[in-house]
């Protein structure tokens, strides 16, 4: 008797009859499949569907990577104003140590509910604009950001209204430029190539 675990082709799986396995790839004793036939792209996305996730599904590690970016850099921020503070103050020990976690937790909590509720906005903003539009490009991504800086703000008066709209326009259009470059190109040069 040999010391090797078994293999696919020695498995009496149903698979085994359906599919001839070649003998150079290693397969999975122990999940009874070829694991080759799970990693092709037509296993993985349904028949006749997007290759690229839409704008909904992008939404929620949006908002939760936004939410973990403002808790971490509230909670550093807090950190660092917890010891300047505790250190004017002359604390020490116990009481020191529960005021750091205090600011901590606190700054860490402001910032990541102030980002979380951007990214909702942003994110619905998008979904909604890709759904009335039929199509997902960079004019959603910078009216997205653009109406997310104005709602935003828009409790603040008309000016701040403004300026927050112009930020989000800003930062919208960055990300466009930064991440879509070649596809703006292609884009630009058509639309000035003669006919």
């Amino acid at each position: 008797m040999s010391n090797n675990p078994p293999t696919f082709a020695d498995s009496d799986s149903p698979l085994r009859s359906l599919i001839q396995p070649k003998q150079n790839l290693v397969k999975s004793p122990y999940l009874n499949f070829d694991p080759e036939y799970v990693a092709k792209p037509e296993f993985i996305f349904p028949e006749g569907a997007s290759r690229q996730r839409g704008r909904f599904e992008l939404a929620f590690g949006q908002i939760g990577a936004s939410c973990m970016i403002g808790g971490a850099v509230g909670g550093t921020s807090g950190f660092f104003k917890g010891l300047k503070q505790t250190t004017l103050e002359g604390q020490t020990g116990k009481l020191r140590r529960t005021q750091l976690l205090n600011h901590v937790m606190k700054q860490g909590a402001a910032r990541a509910n102030s980002l979380g509720v951007l990214a909702v906005m942003y994110s619905g903003f998008g979904v909604i604009l890709s759904w009335a539009r039929g199509v997902d490009d960079e004019l959603n991504t910078v009216a997205a950001g653009t109406a997310t800086g104005l709602l935003y703000k828009s409790t603040s008066g008309l000016r701040k209204c403004g300026i927050g709209g112009v930020v989000g326009f800003g930062i919208a259009s960055l990300y466009c430029l930064l991440t879509s470059k070649n596809r703006l190109q292609d884009m630009v040069s058509s639309s000035y190539s003669p006919a």
